[in-house]
């Protein structure tokens, strides 16, 4: 395993192990459950990442799933004990448990494709406009949270802006998105022209899908598209809630997703097209 995986991936790549083990012998989620007395959910949670595996879960499915290679069940019992670490996005994890999770994700995938209908997405927004976006968003929470959650954002931001190894980021923004007066004026001509700025870059494309276009493949709301460096890692896709999210990892689902976007792309504007059309949109905000 190497070293600079991070807990989340690790999790991800034990629970497929454990799945696999489970298929081999045959049994269904619910057998298992009822072997070792817990809910099926557990199992189901084990299985893909999003619960923390202790050491004693893995020695305990492997009695289950009579697997007698110690070095194996050694080698998968490492790999839980290295999933109980942290990335330094688990110190925000109380804000949302859910997001920690797609964090992780995040900061492993190779690429990122995403569709926003509503707002700009995180990775590409200014501290100023994540402020705004959140305080509307989430009317009730702390002044300090609000800043922590900014803070967040832009730690993931450096992933694209400052990283040696950048995120390869493909995002599709409704222009509904740039429509929206979030904050001050200024604070949305500042972010429109950041928008253009970063859309500059070699390893982001943004393509803005207008008005114009119509119904497209993307009116039934916002997701994301993770791919991963490893083979062994599949696509996640990622569907973001109100008080949970969704996760979607199987293969008929991320190809129906993929193919969904590639419609996306082809009826949005083009990288050109969309620089040109945002500064019009910008001259709106900042009076010229």
């Amino acid at each position: 395993m190497a070293g600079n995986v991070n807990p989340t991936v690790r999790r991800r790549r034990l629970g497929q192990e454990l799945r696999r083990l489970r298929e081999d012998r045959g049994m269904t989620a619910e057998e298992v459950a009822d072997r070792l007395l817990v809910s099926q959910s557990k199992i189901s949670r084990l299985e893909n990442g999003r619960r923390s595996i202790s050491p004693r879960d893995v020695r305990d499915l492997c009695e289950v799933y009579d697997v007698d290679d110690k070095k194996l069940v050694e080698s998968l019992m490492q790999m839980a004990r290295e999933s109980r670490q942290q990335g330094w996005w688990h110190a925000f994890a109380e804000l949302s448990p859910t997001y920690s999770v797609y964090i992780g994700l995040e900061m492993d995938a190779s690429s990122l494709r995403v569709y926003e209908p509503q707002v700009v997405p995180g990775l590409l927004q200014t501290p100023a406009y994540a402020s705004a976006v959140i305080r509307g968003a989430l009317p009730e929470v702390t002044v300090e949270d609000v800043d922590r959650r900014v803070q967040v954002r832009l730690r993931r931001q450096q992933r694209i802006l400052e990283s040696r190894r950048p995120l390869r980021l493909w995002a599709v923004v409704d222009e509904a998105a740039l429509r929206r007066a979030v904050g001050a004026p200024a604070t949305m001509a500042e972010q429109l022209k950041h928008l253009v700025e970063v859309s500059r870059l070699p390893h982001v494309t943004l393509q803005v899908m207008p008005f114009s276009s119509g119904a497209h493949p993307g009116v039934n709301g916002q997701y994301a598209i993770l791919e991963f460096p490893e083979t062994t890692d599949s696509s996640v896709i990622y569907l973001e809630g109100v008080t949970s999210d969704l996760y979607l990892e199987k293969p008929h689902d991320v190809q129906n997703y993929s193919v969904m976007y590639e419609h996306l792309r082809a009826q949005a504007l083009s990288p050109e097209q969309t620089r040109e059309f945002i500064d019009g949109i910008t001259a709106g905000y900042s009076g010229g």
